[in-house]
Order: structure tokens, then C-alpha cells, then sequence
């Protein structure tokens, strides 16, 4: 009965829940209990053996599996170990084999992509592309390739070449594309000469790498010039005299920046201006009396032929005059007279001289003034700016020097002119001294 009792207490302990939730009624009913949960355990635990048995034998097969699968693998690879040092012999022998076929032609490679790099830059900026486009890049891709020119690429290469030396020599009409200055592109058209210029109707133009695109210079040349271009473009056959640029564009790139006379003489300021007003009023002057000179030197000389009947409308005539209305018959006297009215009349023959003098003086000095202006400036952007840059030193210097130009441009023929009028009147002045030196001469004799 105790053995009952503790098998009882055991299964209730192993069982717990289970037996609870039966409640068996008697000892028979609780032995069944123990005896049909021993038969599902030992199932259960069947059932988990042989799933781990299947399981093991499905990782064994898998790990087999994957062991041939390493060892084929390491098989292949050593297959293509094997390969590529069978590939690298033969690459080697075939790169031998080739170098011993190809022997100078391997100089020639470089010799070409060389010269078709260089050719390449040449041809983008040469004016027979604006005409043939598309040259260059050709040249671009044939540098660049790896590869051995085949004998067509050497022909074309040649072919190209050829093209570009005669075209430099050649002086062909061909219709393109031009930008005007108002930025709008049409079809016109074109004349080029050689490699050197480029000209459509009397406007010469300039040629773009960068875009292909001929565009119209932003300052032309000279009238002269442009006369010979719009004869060229005109004229179909026989020579034409005609303006080269050698340097291909240089020098019309040159002129573009050269400033012009009226720029210069804006460049010279407000000294300037003043320079060339003075200037200007000197001339007036100079032209006013060098008329006023003539003509009464002309009078003069008619004056001459007849000093019997003086007239008013010339100093001779007044000066006799002034003797022919007198009775005074005294020789000092006379004298004394003559010179008065030679006096009276020196004013008129030597009027402005002075003036024209003191501005042909002045201007120099003012030119002198707009240049150190001009150079202290200058000297002021250098200590701001520094020497970096050579052209905003000489630019400012250029600019300074303008006024010292104007001023002696103004003051050199100012001082021609001053001096052919001082000898002109002095001419007459001379004339009316000895004329009346000889009226003295005459009445001294008389008396």
C-alpha cells in the first residue's frame, strides 16, 4: 500500500497538469493514465530520433556534396592556372613574333600619332577648316587610337596633309556662315587667301576655333584696305593687289586693340581737350592774319607802282598820305612824321603774333601737365595693383604721354606759322622804311 501511495505521488508530480485536468476516479483509471502517456513519450521520442537520423544523413550528403563541389572547383582552378600561364607564353612569344614582323613600323606609330597631334591643333585653327570642317577631329581620333594605322588611315592621313598645303596657296568664293557684328549669323559670301585672311564683300573677317564660326572683326582696317578686299571679292579672274597678314590673324587681332585717333585723344582728358581748343584758336588767328598779310601785301605792291596817288586801303598809301597832306618841309620834322604813321600802322601788321606765340608756348607746358597727371595715376594703380600686369602699367604710361603729343603737335606748327607771319610783316614794315627813308631822302635833297 506505501509502494501505491508513492508511485501515486510521482506520477502526480511527473503529470501534474495533466492528471489534474483528468481527475481520475480510482487507481485502475490513473495506471491506464501513466501507461498511455509512457506510450505517447516513447513515440514522441521515436518519432524526434528518427528526424535527427534524417536530418544527419541529409548534412552528411550535403557536406559530401560540397566537398566534391571544392575539390572540382580547385581541380578548375588549377586547369586555368595552368591555362593562363600556357596564355602568357604564348601572348609573349606572339608579342616577339610581332615586334620581330613589325620592325620599323613601329616608329612609324609613333611618328604618326605624334604628327597627327600636332596636326590636330594646326588644322583646328588654320581658315581652310572654316571651309573643309571636320578635319581635325579625324586627326583627334587617329592620336588617340592604340592601334597601328592601317595603309588607308596612312592614305587619308597623307591626302589631308596634301590638301592643307595646296589650299594655302589657293584664293577660293565659298558660301558660309557668318556673324555679323550684331550677333546675327546668314549664309554669305566668303573669300579666302590661302591660311591668311578671310574677307566677304570690304569686311574682313576672323575665324573661331572653338565654334567652327567666322564672325566679323569688331574694328576693320582702314578704307584702303577694305577697297582692296571688296575688289578681290568682286573681281572673278586677273590679279588684284590685296593685304596679307602673315601671322594669320595676329595682326588684326592687334588692330582690334590698337585705339584710334579719336580714342587717343579721348584718352588725353580734359588737358587734352584744352590743348586741341587752343590749338584750334590758333589757327584761326594764324589763318585770319596770314589772309589779312597776303592781302595787304598785294596792296602794297600795287601801292608801289603808283606813289603819286596813295590810298587809304593800305599802310603804304596811308603813310604817304599822311606826308602828302602835310607842308612841313623840315627834315627832322618829316622824319619824326614818317615815323609816327609807320608807328601807327606796325599795331595792325603785327597784331596777334603774340598770341600765337604765347600758345604755342603754353601748349607744350599743358601737355607736360597731363603727363605727369597721367604718370601719377599710373604710379597709383601700380601701388595698388602691383607690376603683375605690364599692359595696365604701359596702357597708363601711353595714356599719359597722349597730352605731352597733343601739346607738342599744336605748339610745333604754331611756331611755323608764327614765324612766317613775323616775316611777312616785317617784309611790310621794311617796305614802309624804305619808302620813307626815301621820302626823307628826297626832301632833304629838295631843301
Amino acid at each position: 500500500m506505501r509502494f501505491i501511495c508513492v508511485l501515486v505521488i510521482a506520477l502526480l508530480v511527473s503529470f501534474g497538469g495533466q492528471v489534474l485536468a483528468d481527475h481520475p476516479t480510482d487507481l485502475d483509471h490513473l495506471l491506464r493514465q501513466v501507461r498511455e502517456a509512457n506510450t505517447r513519450d516513447a513515440q514522441i521520442r521515436k518519432e524526434r530520433e528518427q528526424r535527427f537520423l534524417a536530418e544527419k544523413m541529409d548534412r552528411e550528403k550535403m557536406l559530401a556534396e560540397m566537398r566534391e563541389a571544392v575539390a572540382r572547383e580547385r581541380a578548375h582552378g588549377e586547369e586555368l592556372k595552368q591555362q593562363f600561364g600556357e596564355n602568357e607564353e604564348t601572348l609573349g612569344s606572339l608579342a616577339t613574333e610581332l615586334q620581330n614582323k613589325t620592325g620599323n613600323l613601329g616608329e612609324l606609330f609613333g611618328t604618326v600619332h605624334q604628327v597627327a597631334s600636332d596636326l590636330q591643333a594646326f588644322l583646328q585653327e588654320s581658315l581652310v577648316s572654316a571651309q573643309f570642317p571636320g578635319r581635325a577631329e579625324w586627326f583627334g581620333v587617329l592620336a588617340k587610337s592604340g592601334k597601328l594605322p592601317n595603309v588607308t588611315e596612312l592614305e587619308r592621313f597623307w591626302l589631308l596633309l596634301q590638301q592643307e598645303i595646296a589650299e594655302s596657296g589657293r584664293v577660293v568664293t565659298f558660301d558660309a556662315g557668318v556673324v555679323g557684328t550684331d550677333g546675327i549669323s546668314g549664309k554669305r559670301g566668303v573669300t579666302r587667301i590661302g591660311v591668311f585672311d578671310m574677307v566677304s564683300d570690304n569686311t574682313f573677317l576672323r575665324f573661331v576655333p572653338e565654334t567652327g564660326q567666322l564672325s566679323e572683326l569688331s574694328r576693320q582696317p582702314s578704307m584702303r584696305y577694305r577697297n582692296m578686299a571688296q575688289t578681290l571679292h568682286t573681281q572673278k579672274d586677273g590679279y588684284v593687289p590685296m593685304m596679307v597678314d602673315p601671322t594669320r590673324g595676329t595682326l588684326l587681332e592687334m588692330l582690334m586693340l590698337s585705339p584710334t585717333i579719336p580714342e587717343r585723344i579721348q584718352q588725353g582728358g580734359i588737358v587734352g581737350y584744352i590743348i586741341i581748343a587752343l590749338g584750334l584758336l590758333g589757327i584761326l588767328i594764324v589763318i585770319q592774319r596770314l589772309v589779312y598779310l597776303i592781302t595787304i601785301g598785294r596792296r602794297v605792291r600795287r601801292q608801289l607802282a603808283v606813289p603819286d596817288e596813295p590810298a587809304s586801303d593800305n599802310p603804304l598809301g596811308r603813310v604817304l598820305s599822311a606826308v602828302r597832306d602835310t607842308h612841313e618841309r623840315d627834315v627832322t620834322a618829316l622824319e619824326l612824321q614818317l615815323d609816327e604813321a609807320i608807328l601807327k600802322e606796325t599795331p595792325r601788321l603785327t597784331r596777334g603774333q603774340g598770341l600765337v606765340k604765347l600758345l604755342a608756348a603754353v601748349a607744350p607746358l599743358l601737355g607736360l601737365l597731363g603727363t605727369v597727371t597721367g604718370m601719377i595715376l599710373t604710379f597709383q594703380s601700380i601701388s595698388l595693383f602691383g607690376t603683375g600686369d605690364p599692359r595696365l602699367m604701359a596702357g597708363g604710361i601711353s595714356q599719359a604721354l597722349v597730352t605731352t603729343v597733343l601739346g607738342l603737335s599744336v605748339a610745333i606748327p604754331l611756331l611755323f606759322f608764327h614765324s612766317l607771319m613775323a616775316t611777312r610783316s616785317r617784309a611790310l614794315i621794311q617796305i614802309l622804311d624804305e619808302q620813307s627813308a626815301g621820302i626823307v631822302a628826297q626832301t632833304h635833297s629838295a631843301g
